[in-house]
């Protein structure tokens, strides 16, 4: 399990308003929560029909092309 150095930001009252992590830290945290929406995601289209590997690059170029503002 992941250990966290946290550093609470207090307000004027003394109450936690934010608290501050190591940017290596959240770096890691980042790239748990993207795997794990990555995994939801490839579970939901487990059962849709798969493309060919010519079919895929074409729809991947489609992409790119709206994607790309010009």
């Amino acid at each position: 399990m992941l250990e966290f150095h946290k550093n609470y930001v207090l307000d004027e009252n003394q109450q936690p308003i934010a608290v501050q992590i190591p940017i290596a830290e959240f770096e890691k945290i980042e790239e748990i929560l993207e795997d794990y929406g990555l995994a939801k995601l490839m579970e939901e289209v487990e059962d849709e029909e798969r493309l060919s590997k010519n079919d895929a690059k074409k729809y991947y170029k489609s992409l790119m092309g709206e994607n790309v503002e010009g």
